[in-house]
């Protein structure tokens, strides 16, 4: 190794004696005074001469000083609220995006007169105001919002910088998102309840999403005429995805589009502020105004959970609630956990592998391509029923099975019977219809239980339920399909007259005396429920999961990190459909 580049010596104190920094493992350690220390990277001597960086100037490392968190982020703000793009931009780690970002945060958001304040440190993290005015076109309107930055050392010499992000701009903004004012890109709608109330998001806190969606679908089919506004207008995934691939061949991509593949949507633009009002077009949608109000309560109560109510006759949607700002109910991609369970019994009655009030296997354990799995607190029913082992949620009596069974056969169950994993569901707005991927081996056999690669969401397990309450798949929608004439999905084939009887027998005894007795006491006798558990990588509790009919109200619901199913979504399923049901 060769000798380290020294490090100059030569300056001395006022004192007269010299300030010779201290060599750490490859870094210099300088006294600052009041013991601080400020830490370089030192350059080893054959590396650096053989690369001709021997002069190179140190580069900075070690956190961050409070001092230099204010210098950057003043840097910044203040280069910024002089309209100087190309000088903030210079400013952050990422040039530029950040240039492009603050060029379009003046010219296509037509946002003037801005003043940034800076906030209050917490770490290397700074917030701060933004004031403005939008203006386009004669019409002017303020623009008042907080942001956040954060600091970072610049990759080139640790100089402390912005890291840069879109959401700095706005807190909205994610990667490709950009700020515009102009005619909004489709006119507003006024989305109306079953009974004719209109929905906002003062009366119902988690519809935001629902009615970005509504507006973005059928802003122009309502009747409505488009105002000016600020809005976000969100990134294209399928575009994106398109001028990567044509990037990385040098030709135009073709449509890779196949029947049942899983793509990602558009999310639904955001408006920010309105400078004239549109004339918004009427949308009649199918929710319930009580259980809507019903739901939003029971979500509000309990952090990360999410709630839909369908009826099973008929498809319509009467509720959907989330806790949180991204619509779980309808888009949420989780491990369902035993609700799944409901599918995977469909699938042995068919197969002629278990029946209700036959003796059926639930051991301790039972290993299948290499894992062995378990029973909750590893129980086991000797001599027990298949019904005494759904009731339990034993997971070895699925397990089990797995052998007599092919690859494929959970996800074409899914799919031909429940309507699942297909990419044809056409609710009125963007949603995620449930997936149960073709697996091999031990992730095949998790999948049964409703792990593996199966993901689901409230809407899922809510038209699960369903179909195993009435014996039909019937597309769950928010809005008829005669305000578009849309087609609505369907099963390929109807759920055998066997399998529908067994299947309520073993949801109806799992309400009465199995895991969900105790959140659907008194809701009998005309109810069935499941309920599931979800082990998360990295999580500490499980997901909670609970499906359940009473009458002709369906719900499903999740907790994330809530454990038991019973414990946590159990009681938000119940409850909404005691209210629905008039008990």
């Amino acid at each position: 190794m060769g000798k380290r580049r020294r490090v100059d010596e030569r300056k001395t104190s006022a004192s007269g004696r010299s300030r010779r920094p201290l060599v750490l493992g490859g870094l210099a350690v300088a006294a600052l005074g009041g013991g601080a220390f400020a830490v370089y990277t030192v350059f080893g001597g054959g590396a650096a001469a053989e690369d001709g960086s021997a002069g190179a100037k140190a580069v900075k490392s070690g956190p961050l000083s409070a001092g230099e968190v204010r210098t950057a982020a003043t840097a910044f703000l203040t280069a910024w609220q002089k309209g100087t793009a190309a000088e903030a931009a210079a400013a952050t780690d990422d040039p530029a995006a950040a240039r492009a970002a603050l060029t379009g945060f003046t010219k296509d958001a037509h946002i003037t007169d801005v003043t940034l304040t800076r906030g209050k440190r917490a770490g290397d993290e700074v917030t701060f105001s933004v004031k403005g005015t939008v203006s386009y076109k004669g019409t002017d309107k303020p623009l008042t919002y907080t942001s956040a930055l954060t600091v970072v050392r610049a990759e080139k010499d640790g100089e402390p910088v912005v890291g840069w992000r879109p959401s700095v701009v706005h807190p909205d903004l994610d990667e490709g998102d950009r700020l515009v004012t102009g005619e909004a890109g489709t006119p507003p709608v006024k989305a109306l309840d079953r009974d004719g109330g209109e929905l906002t998001t003062e009366k119902y806190a988690s519809l935001g999403s629902v009615l970005d969606g509504l507006r973005e679908k059928y802003g122009k089919k309502a009747g409505g005429k488009a105002g000016v506004e600020l809005r976000i207008v969100r990134a294209d995934p399928a575009k994106d995805e398109a001028d990567e691939k044509s990037t990385a061949s040098g030709k135009p991509a073709e449509d890779e589009k196949s029947a049942g593949s899983e793509q990602e949507e558009k999310a639904a633009d955001k408006t920010l502020l309105e400078l004239s009002e549109g004339t918004p077009g009427e949308l009649k949608t199918t929710l319930d105004p009580s259980l809507q109000a019903a739901a939003e309560e029971q979500v509000k109560a309990t952090k990360r959970a999410s709630v839909v109510v369908m009826r099973p006759s008929t498809g319509e949607i009467l509720a959907a609630a989330n806790s949180g700002s991204f619509n779980v109910a309808f888009q949420g991609s989780l491990a369902p956990g035993s609700t799944m369970k409901i599918v995977s019994s469909a699938l042995l009655i068919d197969k002629g592998l278990a029946s209700a009030d036959k003796v059926h296997p639930c051991p301790k354990y039972s290993s299948y391509g290499g894992w062995k799995f378990r029973n909750d607190d590893k129980f086991e029913i000797e001599n027990g029923t298949f019904k005494a082992s759904f009731a339990r949620s034993c997971n070895t009596a699925f397990i089990s099975q797995a052998k007599e069974l092919d690859d494929n056969s959970l996800t074409l169950e899914a799919q031909q019977v429940f309507g699942l994993g297909l990419n044809n569901w056409a609710i009125g707005v963007s949603s995620f219809d449930g997936s149960v991927p073709v697996q091999s081996d031990a992730p095949m056999a998790a999948s049964l239980i409703g792990q593996g690669g199966v993901r689901m969401n409230p809407l899922n397990m809510a038209s699960v339920v369903s179909t195993a309450k009435t014996g039909v798949f019937k597309q769950p929608y928010l809005v008829p399909a005669s305000v578009d004439g849309r087609t609505l999905a369907t099963a390929p084939r109807p759920m055998s007259s066997t399998v529908r009887s067994q299947l309520r027998e073993l949801l109806r005894y799992t309400a009465a005396a199995g895991t969900a007795a105790e959140a659907m006491a008194g809701l009998g006798p005309d109810y069935g429920a499941k309920t599931g558990s979800a082990e998360v990588d990295g999580q500490k509790q499980a997901n909670g999961w609970f499906t359940a009919w009473k009458g002709d109200l369906a719900s499903a619901g999740v907790v994330q990190q809530g454990g038991h199913g019973s414990e946590s979504a159990g009681p938000i399923v119940a409850a909404l459909l005691k209210a629905g049901s008039g008990g």
